[in-house]
């Protein structure tokens, strides 16, 4: 890794990507999360008022409408992906992070859809034919009606009825697909689905929680038999949402407690369980959390994003170091910011980029960067006003926009190198 004065050299080999998600910009999606929505859209747009604060209310008065909470046509990708990939190899990407939706793949209980196995094919070819690594995501969030229907993640049938569909998978695309990542985030869905109820299925059940926590980690360990016994050569991963976490007061001792059990139960718990049959891990990084018992401070005094994140570029640092332990090669899967005006988003990725980079030069087995997200895309509960993307999108015309900090980046990704 050698490195010219002023510049931060990444290991020949290093992965530079973007990252999307199925349901967030294909469209025409059908599954647990789409018929949620449909009851929730008129709540959450009500709910706006009092959940954001001013500045965001005035600068994204769209939260109010609740078409806002209604994915439809997302981002259009399932359509435009051809386009859309054309203008990721225009940056200089070498990878490109998707998932497969499920509920395309397998919508009724144990039939799988041909045409849409054909159409994911497709899409992996174009990632390739365009000289980028396909990274692939095999569950971001959304089930199938009718798993959803019997339980979904709960049901003691759960890890069978995704190891068989990762199967399936695995045999139509084992040939183009080397990494594979059983599920993105399952923390997130168990604190958001079945702790604080404010997902699909909205639950508030500690004992649900953690069964799901037994329900991932042996749906991802079939999962992973299930991907070798294709192909010995793939590699096999999950992503982990991994937030910085410091004491609201760190004199406190119960603030301190209060750090430990996030910590443990947002972020280690799910690795410990997997660790050992992991091949990788992927990391999505956004931002400090700092805790006060028993709540999240929500207030910063420093830079924040517009959805009111803390930006804390190294603490990508201290999770690497962290993370070191568990002795896998990582990839950083998701790293972003909500930047409508595009005014911080160049900073942000370089920040990022040199914590990174001292992360490596101390050891760490860092092989890539995906930034979330390629476009701006459906943020979930959040819906459409959140800005995350290198590429802008117009939701009523579709028309795409390069954004000026996308071209930096591609700087990045073509050069391999950061300036000091």
């Amino acid at each position: 890794m050698k490195a010219d004065k002023g510049e931060l050299k990444f290991p020949d080999g290093f992965l530079w990507g973007a990252a999307t998600s199925a349901y967030q910009v294909e469209g025409g999606n059908v599954n647990d999360w789409s018929e949620w929505e449909k009851k929730n859209a008129d709540r959450l747009a009500g709910e706006a008022k009092t959940k954001w604060q001013k500045w965001q209310q005035e600068k994204f008065p769209e939260m109010f409408d609740p078409k806002n909470y209604i994915c439809g046509r997302a981002c259009d990708f399932y359509n435009r992906y051809e386009s859309d990939l054309d203008i990721a190899k225009s940056l200089g990407l070498n990878a490109f992070r998707i998932s497969i939706e499920w509920s395309r793949i397998e919508p009724e209980e144990g039939k799988f859809d041909e045409r849409e196995i054909e159409h994911y094919r497709k899409v992996i070819e174009a990632i390739r034919a365009r000289g980028m690594e396909p990274f692939v995501t095999l569950w971001h969030f959304t089930n199938p009606l009718w798993l959803e229907e019997i339980g979904g993640v709960e049901n003691n049938k759960f890890p069978f009825y995704f190891s068989r569909y990762v199967e399936q998978v695995a045999v139509n695309f084992g040939e183009l697909v080397d990494y594979w990542m059983t599920f993105n985030e399952p923390t997130v869905i168990i604190l958001k689905s079945y702790l604080r109820g404010e997902w699909p299925p909205a639950k508030k059940n500690i004992l649900s929680a953690m069964k799901t926590y037994r329900r991932f980690s042996k749906a991802h360990n079939l999962a992973y038999d299930k991907i070798h016994k294709v192909s010995q050569n793939k590699k096999v991963g999950i992503v982990s949402a991994i937030s910085c976490l410091e004491a609201g007061n760190k004199k406190s001792i119960l603030d301190k407690i209060s750090v430990f059990a996030a910590d443990y139960f947002g972020n280690k718990k799910i690795l410990d369980l997997i660790s050992k049959k992991s091949d990788f891990l992927g990391v999505n990084y956004y931002r400090r959390i700092k805790i006060k018992f028993p709540l999240i401070l929500k207030e910063y005094s420093g830079e924040v994003t517009d959805l009111g994140w803390d930006i804390n570029p190294e603490g990508i640092y201290r999770i690497l170091k962290d993370l070191k332990k568990y002795n896998l090669p990582i990839y950083i899967t998701e790293n972003g910011i909500t930047d409508a005006e595009d005014a911080k988003r160049e900073k942000f990725i370089k920040d990022h980029l040199r914590w990174i980079h001292k992360a490596i030069q101390e050891g760490v087995d860092a092989r890539g960067y995906f930034h979330w997200s390629f476009l701006d895309n459906f943020e979930w509960d959040k819906g459409f006003w959140p800005r995350f993307g290198l590429v802008e999108v117009d939701y009523k015309t579709m028309e795409r926009k390069i954004r000026p900090s996308a071209w930096e980046y591609a700087k990045i990704c073509k050069n391999n190198f950061v300036d000091l």
